[in-house]
């Protein structure tokens, strides 16, 4: 265990600690900025799920509004998936 996940007094309080990150999605000549937040649990839920990473922005906003997220065990998995979500459907905004 993390030395901060010491802090953590009951696994219900879900204890994270935050991975920033941002990407630019080019689309029509025009970059828009995504920011990630990635999630590095210490005691997830689902054990295997340690890492959630989500966009600070929706993508389809115009037809089905889609947050752009991912999970997964490290912090690659989650953050990859997140980048693929976000190239997934256009912004709208």
């Amino acid at each position: 265990m993390k030395e901060w996940g010491f802090a953590q007094n009951h696994p219900n309080e879900e204890l994270a600690q935050l991975h920033f990150f941002s990407m630019n999605k080019l689309q029509a000549g025009q970059a828009i900025e995504f920011r990630i937040t990635v999630k590095e649990y210490i005691t997830p839920k689902e054990p295997t799920m340690h890492f959630f990473a989500q966009a600070d922005k929706e993508t389809n906003q115009h037809t089905a509004p889609f947050r752009p997220c991912g999970w997964g065990k490290t912090m690659l998995e989650a953050l990859a998936e997140c980048v693929r979500a976000i190239n997934r459907f256009p912004y709208e905004g």
